[in-house]
């Protein structure tokens, strides 16, 4: 594609605004034509096999090899594009299995994105596990939601930290930066999935799923504790998990302090929703729950410097 193809592409992946009028109600029609053509229609085209990865200096790319994510992040997307391909499966609807399943498509595709990066870089992996079907479709469907919920969030912020500290060059940024605004997409798409699925259930099916919903909270609060109890004890593999909640460290030379951080992370959040229609509901745990901290957090008087 030339400049100008991708140019468009990368705009029509980042506008969106529905061509439905009202209010958009979980559960209505109206809101799910809206929420699956939101999906189709900001599709990003690029293909992994023709990104022109920069070449680094050695070191930065010391840096970018160093970095403790490598291995999980190719095994959470591969995990990711089985589960919700399974998930897909069983929905009835033909819309929003059409759309789930895309959703898992690309979730292969940033999968086939960052083996090509480990290998321009020669960041050496572990041997990949064996990827099995779900038993339980929805329930690893809904694990992987919310989880992304909680990573992209930390995950823009730390991007933007890297950008302005300069740790990743402006060129592997650029390179990079289609798929971290697909994130944003996967979770807004998860959103207003949770939401029309609530909607359309009768009660008492409502009533179990707002049960799992609560456990799934509970098991992702939990395996993060676990993981961070493994870093304190010294038993965690050098892989981290909780790399977009602890990582500030690793991308930037400056003393970031929580503080600056959460409203780096909020500020990012805004800004990458910001172009999609504001009647699409949000992921609004993690944003929620970081203001209300912040509240009570002391401010400090050294920033972050902006890069031009």
């Amino acid at each position: 594609m030339d400049a100008a193809t991708i140019e468009a592409a990368d705009r029509a992946a980042r506008h969106w605004i529905s061509p439905e009028t009202g209010p958009l109600k979980p559960g209505s029609e109206a809101h799910k034509r809206a929420v699956c053509r939101m999906f189709h229609e900001t599709f990003n085209p690029y293909k992994p096999s023709v990104i022109e990865w920069p070449k680094l200096d050695p070191e930065t790319q010391d840096k970018v090899t160093s970095l403790p994510i490598w291995d999980i992040a190719v095994q959470t997307e591969g995990k990711a594009r089985l589960r919700m391909a399974a998930y897909a499966r069983t929905i009835a609807d033909p819309d929003m299995r059409e759309t789930i399943a895309l959703n898992g498509w690309e979730e292969n595709r940033h999968k086939e994105v960052l083996s090509h990066l480990v290998a321009a870089y020669g960041i050496p992996l572990e041997p990949e596990p064996e990827y099995r079907e779900p038993r339980d479709p929805e329930w690893a469907y809904m694990v992987t939601g919310y989880s992304e919920c909680i990573d992209s969030f930390f995950a823009f912020g730390l991007f933007e930290l890297a950008k302005r500290s300069g740790f990743f060059p402006a060129e592997l940024v650029e390179t990079f930066e289609p798929v971290m605004q697909e994130e944003c997409r996967h979770i807004l798409l998860f959103a207003n999935w949770v939401a029309w699925h609530r909607a359309t259930m009768p009660w008492w099916k409502r009533v179990w799923f707002e049960l799992r919903v609560a456990a799934v909270w509970v098991f992702l609060g939990w395996e993060r504790i676990g993981i961070a109890r493994g870093m304190d004890d010294g038993k965690a593999k050098k892989q981290d998990n909780n790399f977009t909640v602890s990582g500030s460290k690793s991308v930037s030379a400056e003393d970031i302090g929580v503080t600056e951080l959460m409203r780096i992370c909020l500020e990012e959040n805004d800004r990458r929703f910001a172009g999609y229609d504001a009647r699409l509901l949000r992921p609004a745990t993690m944003p929620t729950l970081v203001r209300a901290a912040l509240r009570f957090m002391p401010k400090r008087r050294r920033g972050v410097a902006q890069t031009a």
